[in-house]
């Protein structure tokens, strides 16, 4: 009874944080400004769909314990995926708050603000990979 209860409210507090985060893209422009980026407004649906089994997918990986199909090799198309939404989230809201006119303010660039970007990104993956080698090697 007691693992039944605790299914329930794991897939209840799931859903709860499945809205949250929903409501922050939607409120924040970011799922706007991605359907935007991608002229893909005709698949809204999708979104709606790919947002509630993501949700899912969350739920099920972190309540119960079960092992990928393809093992360790699983990890890195996994990682290449979650590596790309949560790149796109930071993107997406540097741009909603307009970050990069203030960092190229401060730093005196007013040309190839291009390469300030392609440099936050290449940091971005080079801690993350400095950070899973040590830990995982």
């Amino acid at each position: 009874m007691g693992q039944v209860l605790a299914v329930i409210v794991g897939f209840a507090s799931g859903f709860l944080v499945a809205g949250g985060v929903a409501s922050v893209m939607i409120g924040l422009g970011i799922l706007t400004r991605f359907i935007g980026i991608s002229h893909t407004a005709r698949q809204i649906l999708w979104y709606e769909d790919a947002i509630f089994l993501g949700a899912m997918a969350g739920d099920v990986v972190t309540l119960f314990d079960f092992k990928l199909a393809g093992g360790a090799w699983m990890l890195v198309p996994a990682g290449l995926f979650i590596g790309i939404f949560i790149g796109g989230w930071i993107m997406a809201l540097a741009e909603i708050v307009d970050i990069f006119p203030v960092y190229s303010r401060k730093l005196g660039i007013s040309q190839n603000v291009s390469w300030l970007v392609i440099a936050l990104a290449a940091g971005k993956v080079t801690g993350s990979l400095l950070f899973f080698f040590r830990h995982l090697g």
